[in-house]
């Protein structure tokens, strides 16, 4: 089931007792993670940068979709902008759900990729009514060609304080963020016409608000306020953090 939306990976709050496993990292790995599984660890296509990884961590190669874990062998597991990559998301969510008790799950949203749409990503992503909704690129009748990639992803998240804000305080604007128990109902590639058509059709006032639902301006600012003490809490850790960085694969196998 789903527990929340979180603002990021950074924004979990896992016990220093829980095994954690990130299931392909890139070039960002969570420190939290004990151990990392990288299909690719020579191929940069579906990542931004080579592959890295921390010196505690541990490293096992293998498939997303087939994971050499044993049921309920991690506390909780992370996966950051993997999902739009693979070949049958639905058995990969299950094999998540399999070797987890929980976990939290990261894609670029609908509205994401039409902003910084990439090669490399065979599928978009909605949550609607609590389900992530999986459809295939391919099977849209879009054309994601206008790559505002260098504005919405390298820099306004950086240069731009309100924007900023309204990543956080619009859960799953251009991201979907889902942190989850035991299991996440998954719907890919649905025939129902009601989740179909966020896909393939002019989205109405109604569906809309399905998707960013109205709240009170109360609601708002609470929102907002907790949003701006989130980025202030973790623009100051970053600051004062004397704790080094990850190191690429190379150097880790020295």
């Amino acid at each position: 089931m789903k527990i929340r939306n979180p603002y990021s990976k950074d924004s979990l709050s896992l016990k220093r007792s829980f095994r954690v496993l990130e299931v392909g990292p890139g070039s960002n790995p969570t420190r939290r993670a004990n151990v990392l599984t990288e299909r690719y660890v020579d191929d940069n296509f579906h990542r931004r940068g080579d592959f890295m990884l921390y010196p505690h961590q541990t490293l096992v190669q293998a498939d997303g979709e087939n994971l050499p874990f044993g049921d309920r062998e991690f506390d909780y597991v992370i996966c950051c902008h993997v999902l739009e990559h693979v070949d049958n998301p639905y058995k990969f969510m299950q094999e998540q759900f399999r070797v987890s008790k929980k976990g939290y799950i990261e894609t670029p949203s609908l509205l994401g990729e039409f902003l910084a749409p990439k090669a490399s990503h065979r599928w978009v992503m909605l949550e609607i009514d609590n389900k992530m909704v999986i459809y295939e690129k391919s099977k849209m009748p879009y054309k994601f060609d206008a790559d505002y990639g260098d504005l919405f992803l390298n820099y306004l998240p950086y240069q731009s304080v309100p924007f900023r804000l309204l990543m956080f305080s619009r859960v799953n604007m251009t991201t979907v963020r889902i942190e989850w128990k035991d299991s996440l109902e998954i719907l890919v590639n649905p025939e129902d016409e009601y989740y179909s058509s966020f896909f393939t059709k002019k989205w109405t006032p109604e569906m809309v608000r399905k998707v960013f639902p109205e709240t009170s301006f109360g609601v708002e600012f609470r929102n907002f306020f907790k949003a701006f003490c989130h980025m202030l809490a973790d623009k100051f850790s970053r600051a004062v953090s004397m704790k080094k960085g990850p190191v690429n694969f190379a150097d880790y196998k020295k």
